[in-house]
């Protein structure tokens, strides 16, 4: 379940990141300077760890906090967290 708020910034961000990544792949089949696709992926990257932090944040103050509050699953959110945490640091 999403936070109706954050999911209207997360939904508002795909749409930012998908036109970023459009203007990406036309420059790229533009064959434009090197350091500029560089800088367009670059801020697509950002974009997407924004993205990211949204989407936590949500997952924190829904899934975590009911899992934390219901005795069992925090060991399940402890896991997901530290997966996910994992998978950001490679």
């Amino acid at each position: 379940m999403l936070d109706q708020k954050l999911k209207k910034r997360a939904i508002h961000r795909a749409k930012i990141i998908a036109g970023q990544l459009r203007g990406l792949t036309q420059a790229i089949e533009k064959e434009e300077y090197c350091i500029e696709l560089l800088n367009q992926s670059l801020s697509i990257q950002r974009s997407l760890k924004s993205l990211d932090t949204l989407l936590l944040q949500n997952h924190l103050k829904t899934h975590v906090r009911h899992q934390m509050q219901h005795g069992g699953e925090d060991e399940k959110a402890i896991t997901e967290l530290l997966k996910i945490y994992t998978l950001s640091n490679k």
